[in-house]
């Protein structure tokens, strides 16, 4: 049995807690914070709940199985999960509208042809079934084993891009622009892409083709919603671990990894002396790692955290109608625009905003009340410190809103804003292709018994990605360097 210290309760930190708690080891988590969730928050008011964080949760079977390794009772026993369908309702500047069906390939075909016209739907189809070949091809190494040590393999792009005439010599999309714009030919299809990259913190004109996964993950194996909001999640996960012993200490800020021997011998805090452990797992973005973050000796360096969320929560006064969707996506008039003002910090006009609806009368006071949430992909350090400009922004998010929530300016009550100063870069999920710059680095790293879990380590950013990586932490320690992965 071995004393395991980790930095901070994020997702995948608390993932990998619980899986080696139910391994024999003793297992305290240190966070800086007075809670748990890391990136997963919530912010209340007046009888008003919202998430600040990820709202919905895609592949699920992630957090099924951290539950069914680590207890008896399933994770539905702990959590409501619920699957949001429609998926979401696209609005586009010409006036387009569709809702998209939850998990069902022939459905979402059908309502693009209806709503695009015909054969923009089969067009989607067929991209699909390329996304799920790069997904069938990278899903192994990618997500369900530690990084390789040839990363190379993993530079290499799984996506089988149509051969294109282009420019008097034949061409295959590089870019997941370059596939909304020759193998998509629709701007609103291409819209969707760009989108749903945006979301992830990925520039599509950058973004290897590979990124076709992530639409592809999404609606296979749908949109869920977990009630009580996806802080519900982390309270399950939380408490999950506090049910296999494991130690929480909060408010307790990591300063250093404590070094003896050539190997982590424990960690410093900003508080007292240093605490002792056999082995350290650092959850929490590598903060705390000093002169041991890994890519500072030649790894696989993390994302500069180039984008940010700007939240607006809304408190509105009347009932939420019914049938109304969930999730629904007002799309920027001008993707291109869009991505060149978020990754190259020029002005932005109107950007992609998604308005979140949920039916769940635990976010707000009574019946007679809705709570909205309003995200829009920004740059991280866009000088969010300033009160008028924060002010300006959030107003451009409510007239985009307007599209979708008609009487929204007569029904507020009030207003919060939160910026990418409170919440953090967004960490996008790791991506094959592209020569392997979207990699995130290792689980292990060059001080033996030192591990890295969460959306800054291998696989990547988002709810799913975190939970694998501490499933990769924990196998790695409990199975050793053989391990390779759930079979």
């Amino acid at each position: 049995m071995a004393r395991i210290a980790v930095i901070g309760a994020g997702m995948g930190a608390m993932a990998a807690a619980a899986r080696l708690a139910v391994a024999g080891h003793r297992v305290t988590v240190y966070e800086r914070s007075a809670t748990f969730g890391g990136a997963v928050g919530t912010f209340a008011r007046e009888g008003f709940t919202f998430d600040t964080g990820p709202g919905l949760l895609h592949l699920p079977a992630v957090y099924r199985d951290l539950f069914v390794k680590t207890g008896r009772e399933p994770l539905e026993s702990c959590v409501e999960l619920t699957q949001v369908d429609p998926a979401g309702r696209h609005l586009f500047d010409d006036g387009t509208d569709v809702s998209l069906p939850n998990a069902s390939r022939a459905g979402v075909v059908a309502a693009l042809d209806a709503a695009l016209g015909p054969g923009a739907g089969e067009r989607w189809g067929e991209f699909l079934g390329r996304a799920r070949d790069a997904w069938d091809r990278s899903r192994r190494p990618l997500l369900e084993e530690p990084l390789w040590a040839d990363r190379q393999v993993l530079g290499r792009d799984p996506y089988p891009a149509l051969r294109q005439r282009r420019l008097l010599r034949t061409r295959q999309a590089q870019t997941l622009a370059e596939v909304g714009a020759w193998e998509l030919a629709d701007p609103r299809l291409a819209a969707l892409l760009d989108a749903c990259a945006l979301t992830y913190g990925l520039d599509p004109r950058r973004a290897p083709a590979s990124a076709a996964l992530l639409p592809y993950m999404e609606q296979t194996f749908g949109s869920w919603y977990a009630l009580g909001g996806m802080r519900a999640l982390a309270r399950a996960v939380y408490e999950r671990c506090l049910a296999r012993a494991v130690d929480f200490v909060f408010d307790a800020e990591v300063t250093g990894v404590l070094e003896e021997d050539g190997r982590a011998a424990g960690v410093l805090l900003a508080s007292g002396g240093p605490i002792r452990a056999d082995l350290v797992v650092a959850g929490a973005g590598a903060s705390g790692l000093g002169p041991l973050e890994p890519w500072r000796d030649g790894g696989v360096r993390p994302v500069d955290g180039a984008t940010g969320r700007f939240t607006v929560l809304l408190a509105l006064r009347g009932a939420r109608p019914q049938g109304t969707v969930h999730r629904t996506v007002v799309h920027s008039p001008d993707p291109a625009a869009e991505a060149r003002a978020v990754f190259e910090e020029g002005p932005v006009g109107r950007p992609t905003v998604t308005v979140l609806r949920p039916d769940d009368p635990t976010t707000r006071p009574d019946e007679a009340h809705e709570a909205v949430t309003l995200t829009a992909t920004v740059p991280a350090q866009g000088g969010w410190a300033d009160r008028a400009r924060c002010e300006c922004w959030a107003d451009r998010l409510v007239d985009a809103a307007c599209r979708a929530v008609p009487d929204l300016r007569e029904r507020l009550l009030w207003r919060e804003v939160i910026t990418p100063d409170g919440t953090g870069p967004v960490c996008p999920p790791a991506l094959a292709g592209a020569g392997g710059r979207f990699l995130r680095p290792s689980n292990t790293t060059r001080l033996p018994g030192l591990y890295l879990a969460g959306g800054w380590a291998h696989p990547g950013g988002g709810l799913a990605h975190a939970g694998m990586s501490g499933a990769l932490v924990a196998g790695l320690i409990v199975e050793g360097e053989g391990f390779r992965g759930s079979q």
